[in-house]
């Protein structure tokens, strides 16, 4: 019976672990999907504003390179 009890034991803690990395794997994902999305939205935003005149292209393409440069040193 104590032989039973260990074996369950041990498969309950590896059963925890992988549902934990499992969870970890799709919050990533899903951390990275809003992320570039927020990204790309923010892009269109400041192609929206070059378009219809309200900044100039060069400011919007000195906003659209901080903020990928911002990013790249957050990582």
């Amino acid at each position: 019976m104590e032989l039973l009890l260990q074996a369950a034991a041990e498969w309950y803690v590896i059963s925890v672990l992988g549902a934990c990395a499992l969870l970890g794997m799709v919050l990533k994902a899903i951390t990275t999907v809003l992320t570039t999305a927020s990204r790309e939205r923010s892009r269109r935003e400041i192609a929206a504003y070059i378009a219809e005149g309200s900044i100039p292209a060069d400011q919007g393409e000195r906003l659209m390179r901080a903020e990928v440069n911002s990013l790249n040193r957050a990582a």
